[in-house]
């Protein structure tokens, strides 16, 4: 019988000891600065998105306050039973939407109950 040995004469290449080496590639002016006026646009984005959120939950905004006038004229209204906050401010301001005197009155109050015969002096 007769021996057959085979011997292959493809052999795999050695694979390299070290990785390649990736260099950066310089990137041009026009690219670098785009890329900075992107990133600053969305910081700013960012920045009124929050004083935004800021605001919606109760905050101070990044503008000022609203500031009313003084005037000199104090009306007095004496509480009825019966009478709400909304009541009172539809009496003090006939007319005008009374959300704001009602918001004011009730800053004002922090939260007291209203008592009949009670007076109530406000300057609008």
């Amino acid at each position: 019988m007769a021996a057959i040995t085979y011997q292959s004469g493809l052999s795999r290449p050695a694979r390299p000891t070290t990785r390649p080496v990736h260099r950066a590639v310089p990137t041009a002016r026009a690219v670098y600065w785009r890329r900075r006026i992107v990133v600053a646009l969305v910081g700013l984005v960012l920045v009124l998105v929050m004083a935004q959120a800021g605001a919606a939950l109760g905050s101070s905004t990044l503008t000022a306050p609203e500031r009313r006038p003084a005037s000199a004229h104090v009306t007095t209204i004496t509480v009825r039973p019966g009478d709400s906050l909304w009541s009172i401010a539809q009496r003090l301001a006939p007319g005008e939407d009374p959300r704001p005197i009602v918001d004011e009155l009730e800053q004002a109050r922090h939260g007291a109950l209203l008592q009949p015969g009670e007076k109530i002096e406000w300057s609008g």
